[in-house]
């Protein structure tokens, strides 16, 4: 679907890869809803978008909030009058530790935000994408939504949940005009860890050497929105993910083994 005067709502808007979808969005001409938990945060992708902010709205909005999310959407509709496509971006990890050392409280917020924010907006919005001649629902999952991480275990199925209803609802919609893609970056240079409240790990100069850089968020923008208007149903964002993507489907006990030796120095004893 190209995005060109087209509504698109984007999660996760106020940073990170949210924030250079909106502001990629604007630039192409499309009208962008876009919505994060954090006012400030808005307000600066709003700044950051100059002229181009005259289609944008802002939304402050805990995506967890099934409620809250049935008020952003008559806030969206009332603004623009439809809407044509979601990009499923919010989410957040976890502490990185064992799950024998994971609270439930954390648990709960990862798996809530992560899975149900990302169901709620997929329930909200759908029945209107219906009714469009053309719609697409984009859901950002993670490498870790196919390959074992350890010390972000709830993450991981979080995310894994995330593909799965992705692939579900591409399997339910296929006879329809809405298009349905599921995202899978790896290492984004993104504020990821401190907004999902976590302390950031020291990653010890020999993990540094792997050759798989972090990709920009900007660069993974283009990406994403690249896959979306080619209606790709797979996306993989960044050499590590479609490296360990090949690997794990190759030899899934060595790429375990791989990516557990990568985690193991950010670990506790």
């Amino acid at each position: 679907m190209k995005v060109t005067n087209k509504t698109i709502v984007v999660t996760g808007g106020g940073n990170g890869i949210g924030r250079e979808l909106v502001l990629l969005l604007l630039s192409k001409g499309a009208r962008v809803a876009a919505l994060d938990i954090r006012e400030p945060s808005l307000r600066e992708t709003e700044k950051l978008a100059g002229e181009n902010s005259r289609n944008l709205s802002l939304h402050v909005l805990d995506i967890s909030d099934y409620n809250a999310v049935l008020r952003v959407y008559d806030e969206v509709i009332s603004r623009f009058g439809n809407v044509d496509g979601v990009i499923n971006n919010a989410g957040i990890i976890q502490p990185f530790v064992r799950i024998n050392d994971l609270g439930f409280e954390a648990i709960e917020k990862v798996m809530t935000l992560n899975f149900y924010g990302t169901l709620y907006i997929i329930k909200v919005f759908l029945p209107h994408l219906l009714k469009r001649s053309e719609a697409h629902i984009m859901n950002i999952s993670s490498m870790g939504g196919f390959l074992p991480v350890p010390g972000q275990s709830v993450y991981c199925a979080s995310k894994a949940a995330v593909k799965l209803l992705t692939e579900v609802l591409y399997a339910e919609l296929m006879n329809t005009q809405v298009k349905v893609s599921v995202v899978f970056p790896g290492a984004i240079a993104t504020e990821i860890t401190q907004n999902s409240g976590v302390d950031r790990p020291k990653v010890p100069a020999d993990n540094q050497k792997t050759g798989l850089s972090p990709m920009s968020p900007v660069k993974a923008a283009e990406k994403i929105l690249k896959g979306m208007e080619n209606n790709e149903v797979r996306i993989y964002v960044g050499n590590d993910s479609l490296f360990l993507n090949f690997l794990y489907r190759l030899a899934p006990g060595f790429a375990t083994r791989f990516i557990s030796r990568q985690m193991k120095s950010l670990l506790p004893d």
